[in-house]
């Protein structure tokens, strides 16, 4: 088990940020979709909890075989996805992720808001992370994957034309107003021998990486969102929610898409009589039984089904 935990800081308040998360994650799922893969949500509906009171559940499916690296291919079917179920008590949410193919595997994010420049210590109110596990990530500086990179979203170009806001610069989480962090501890488990360390560290990569390029865009986005009342952004997430369903069914429903790679082993069945082959759609001929050279079954090779 793996556990680090993670600060983002961004120029926005807390309230603020409440409707920027929900258009952001709304608008990058539909991005991200397509081909097959992409996020489908399975639920979205309000909820209580009785330490926390009223919030909104969601469930979603995250398909994303391609995404993943070739030695992990290996052990997991074509058709992969991610069961992503989320608790939101803003300003604290939890959010888990399991798989029922692989039974050990579970990933848990407990995210805490807060209106300063991630400098409060165990946020949580536990056990506090060790530091050495504390990651600093720093939206204007830090690299993220090359294909993520957009000019459009680089806060050190970005000005909003709505709030006066950016761009930012060298040493901005000291002295810019107003601030906030997001605290997010990490907790991924995956109790395979041979595989957990290397699939831990895969998972932590990848949740660094998405991080960062969504707290930049809930940023560089700000004109879009900025200004819209919870009730208008649940609006535009239902919305939006709807198109990305409809394009993962129509890809996977499509008759032009590509098929499914075969696995590159085969089997061999038996065929032992003239019938049995046509249904297979094999060409015979007539060959009177005194005459046949088949002596005993005919083997035929076969990929599986």
């Amino acid at each position: 088990m793996l556990v680090k935990e993670y600060r983002i800081c961004m120029p926005l308040t807390v309230d603020e940020y409440r409707i920027g998360q929900l258009y952001m994650i709304s608008k990058h799922s539909n991005e991200q979709s397509g081909g097959g893969e992409g996020v489908e949500v399975v639920r979205n509906e309000p909820c209580t909890d009785p330490k926390h009171g009223s919030g909104q559940i969601t469930e979603k499916r995250i398909y994303l075989n391609s995404k993943l690296p070739t030695w992990m291919r290996r052990f997991v079917p074509m058709v992969f996805y991610l069961t992503e179920t989320a608790w939101n008590f803003y300003p604290y949410t939890i959010t888990e992720y399991t798989c029922s193919f692989l039974p050990r595997f579970h990933v848990k994010i407990e995210t805490h808001f807060k209106n300063d420049n991630g400098c409060s210590k165990n946020v949580f109110g536990d056990d506090p992370t060790p530091m050495d596990n504390v990651c600093f990530l720093d939206i204007l500086s830090d690299p993220i994957p090359e294909k993520n990179y957009k000019k459009s979203e680089d806060l050190s170009d970005w000005v909003s034309e709505k709030t006066g806001r950016g761009p930012l610069v060298d040493g901005w989480r000291n002295d810019t107003k107003p601030i906030m962090c997001s605290y997010k501890r990490v907790t991924c488990s995956f109790e395979v021998y041979g595989f957990q360390g290397r699939t831990e560290d895969f998972v932590h990569r990848n949740i660094r990486d998405i991080l960062l390029v969504g707290h930049r865009q809930a940023v560089a986005w700000i004109d879009e969102w900025h200004g819209m009342t919870l009730e208008q952004v649940r609006e535009f997430e239902r919305k939006q929610q709807e198109e990305t369903n409809c394009k993962l069914k129509s890809d996977i429903a499509s008759p032009g898409s590509d098929p499914a790679i075969r696995p590159s082993f085969t089997r061999s069945i038996s065929v032992t009589d003239e019938s049995s082959l046509k249904k297979m759609g094999v060409t015979t001929l007539d060959i009177p039984s005194s005459q046949s050279s088949l002596k005993g079954p005919v083997r035929l090779k076969s990929t599986p089904e």
